[in-house]
């Protein structure tokens, strides 16, 4: 039976014309029995340099165990990951986004190189999860994606911390709000041990936002990293491909637009990162689905905000573990009727058969509302448009903030000149922060603004200081911001434009952005702007600033 499954390794395991191969798989340790069983690649992300991977390889060699268990073979190889909280704010945050683009092309490049018959992938940091599953979407083989699992909480004087309080300890620290004995304490004690960010941050927005897609396991996105639980789920992975290899599952008979509407309605109602906007877009277009900007609005207008975690409310992805997980939000969620309970899954059941023996939801705990009421009737992620972004801008209003701001914008063209105005008290109440030149094409790379948003905060401005960027946010921001303004300030979008002491407005109910700039002083302004030179001339960051798309597009790196 299994030779009749490895349609793809057999070109190289039973074609007498590759003996070369042959005697090369002998030297791994094939026996003569492995010849005829299907190959499946272990895509681990794990490396020693960051807290959300540095499990990650030991988690591979456990879904190994799960494949072989099943008498497949496992084949365990590597993909580089990016840590974003050990980047944020240095110009090496330049390379996170494009890291995505990366894990993608080389997790397809080892399997079609190699002739792997399904793929299971090892992740745990931002950019690793959409990355991995763009390379699943090519390939198209049976595959399953696990995710590393988020971190323990920190804790400092009796208050849970996490990579955030680190970043807004420093805005503490130099608007004189704590010491810099209490500044250290924090730092030391953020980050007890391994695994993904702690909030609702970008990670464990995309592994929910994931297995709501059918992509993982029940359960493996919100069961924590250090829980005793993971060894046994990862192995659980390992065997799991063989019911795709049978059946002959793919990502492709399980990603759709009603699944992709799924994925989104979860990210709204846990409040989750503003980077899925990007990560999803790049995946429908992987998946050669029609799905853009106006669809994430469409979907935030009708989906309420329920979820009481950080960055803006109070709790981690520890505490939604506590009260049943993921799998219990996408009942309660299927059963209020903001989800499609006949996509199927890599269970090889339909989302409604995965959740039917889950729990149900009790509200006896504060970590999750009721749809009836709700943190926000409507979702955070909000799609604004105006002169400021013809193309689109992604804007993240939890509704603490207001709906409404309007203020004299005070720009820097750089996040370094940022960081530094904030640091010297340039910034006051009432201003809107622009900080451009930090696209796709500009940074290049697009990085996050965490670190200025950490600061606003930090300094007790949150509420009096709006932030408006054509680069991204951290899942870990909150506060008044806008991002992902297009068309950037690097191809001459009318933020370049932008000037100390102008009036902009955001509208967070008209879904607006504007310049308060007549049409004539703007044309005047385009005619004297000049572009200018790319920031790098050569390298991985020069060929991404060539090739990526706008933000408004997904930032990919493949739209000629």
């Amino acid at each position: 039976m299994k030779d009749k499954l490895n349609k793809y390794s057999k070109i190289i395991t039973q074609d007498d014309s590759q003996p070369a191969a042959q005697a090369m798989l002998y030297a791994i340790g094939f026996k003569d029995e492995d010849f005829n069983k299907p190959i499946i690649g272990i895509a681990s992300t794990g490396y020693e340099g960051n807290p959300c991977n540095m499990h990650l390889n030991k988690l591979a060699l456990d879904v190994k165990k799960g494949v072989q268990e099943k008498d497949y073979v496992g084949l365990i190889f590597n993909t580089i990951g990016v840590s974003d909280g050990i980047s944020m704010g240095t110009p090496g945050m330049r390379y996170s986004l494009p890291s995505r683009d990366i894990i993608a092309d080389s997790v397809e490049t080892v399997v079609e190189a190699m002739s792997y018959d399904g793929l299971i992938t090892v992740v745990g940091c931002d950019k690793n999860m959409p990355g991995a599953l763009m390379g699943m979407i090519r390939l198209n083989r049976p595959s399953i994606l696990l995710y590393g699992g988020t971190i323990d909480s920190g804790c400092h004087n009796d208050k849970k911390l996490d990579i955030v309080s680190a970043f807004e300890a420093w805005g503490g620290k130099v608007s004189g709000k704590i010491n810099e004995i209490e500044y250290k304490q924090i730092i030391k004690k953020s980050c007890p041990g391994s695994g993904a960010c702690g909030g609702m941050y970008t990670a464990n927005t995309m592994a929910s936002a994931i297995e709501a897609l059918g992509m993982s396991l029940p359960f493996s996105s919100s069961i924590p990293a250090n829980d005793l639980n993971r060894v046994s789920l990862s192995k659980e992975v390992g065997k799991s491909i063989e019911k795709l290899i049978v059946r002959d599952i793919k990502p492709l008979d399980i990603i759709s637009k009603k699944s992709i509407q799924n994925a989104i309605s979860v990210v709204i109602a846990l409040g989750g990162s503003t980077n899925a906007v990007l990560h999803f877009l790049a995946i429908a277009r992987s998946a050669n689905i029609e799905f853009n900007l106006d669809d994430f609005q469409k979907i935030s207008d009708k989906t309420p905000y329920i979820a009481n975690l950080k960055p803006s409310g109070k709790y981690l992805m520890e505490d939604l573990h506590e009260i049943g997980g993921i799998p219990v939000i996408l009942k309660y969620l299927l059963d209020a009727g903001f989800l499609h309970g006949d996509c199927l899954t890599v269970t090889g059941k339909s989302l409604e058969e995965n959740l039917r023996s889950v729990e149900t939801l009790s509200f006896d705990q504060d970590v999750v509302m009721p749809v009836e009421n709700p943190i926000k009737k409507s979702g955070h992620i909000q799609i604004l448009y105006g002169n400021l972004a013809q193309k689109g801008s992604v804007a993240k209003i939890s509704g603490k903030e207001g709906l409404h701001f309007k203020g004299k914008a005070k720009v820097f063209d750089s996040e370094l000149e940022a960081n530094l105005g904030i640091k010297k008290g340039l910034v006051k109440k009432g201003n809107i922060v622009v900080i451009r030149y930090v696209g796709p094409k500009g940074g290049p790379g697009m990085p996050e603004m965490l670190k200025p948003t950490a600061a606003i905060m930090g300094a007790g401005l949150g509420k009096d200081v709006a932030l408006i960027t054509d680069g991204r946010f951290s899942g870990g921001t909150h506060g008044f911001v806008v991002g992902h303004i297009t068309p950037e300030a690097q191809v001459g979008g009318n933020i370049a434009l932008v000037e100390d002491g102008d009036i902009i407005s955001i509208d967070a109910r008209e879904n607006t952005i504007n310049l308060h700039v007549s049409e004539a002083e703007i044309n005047k302004r385009k005619l004297n702007w000049k572009k200018p030179k790319l920031k790098v001339n050569n390298g991985s960051l020069f060929k991404y600033a060539k090739f990526v798309s706008s933000a408004s597009k997904g930032c990919v790196t493949d739209e000629f």
